[in-house]
């Protein structure tokens, strides 16, 4: 399994412990920066954990930003993307198990490294349920066909 991950300078007191999560859960790292605290745009690292996902280089993506916020309304706007903004354990299980995203985007700025990486073990080790919530991603995805 690979993980792409992605931040910003906002994020960036997040990606260590979210490399080392992935990597706790067997999977591959396929990182795209940042890695330091000088300024940067976060759209452009939304647009590569996405595409990556997208194309199905990545099977799932992190993506670190101050709030999580505007990463993930950036990396929404790729076709295929389904990344949900996750504060706590319990969404970022809910996102897996619910809505089947395969991008969630946490905050440097409102989450602790422990949090995250609690939230992206949670992510990451939760399936998909399918059933009754198949039909809710078919019509997200429905939405996209006609608007994306």
């Amino acid at each position: 399994m690979k993980i792409a991950i992605g931040c910003d300078h906002g994020g960036i007191a997040l990606k260590d412990a979210c490399v080392k999560a992935i990597k706790d859960f067997g999977a591959e790292v396929v990182d795209f920066g940042t890695y330091d605290t000088q300024s940067v745009d976060y759209p452009d690292y939304a647009e590569k954990v996405a595409l990556c996902v997208a194309n199905g280089e990545a099977d799932k993506g992190v993506l670190l930003c101050g709030t999580g916020i505007g990463i993930s309304i950036a990396a929404n706007k790729v076709k295929g993307i389904r990344c949900a903004h996750v504060t706590n354990k319990f969404c970022a299980q809910m996102s897996a198990e619910h809505n089947n995203a395969n991008i969630i985007a946490m905050g440097g700025r409102i989450s602790t490294p422990e949090e995250a990486y609690e939230m992206l073990t949670a992510f990451l080790s939760t399936p998909f349920a399918g059933g009754r919530h198949q039909k809710r991603v078919d019509k997200i995805t429905a939405i996209e066909q006609k608007n994306l």
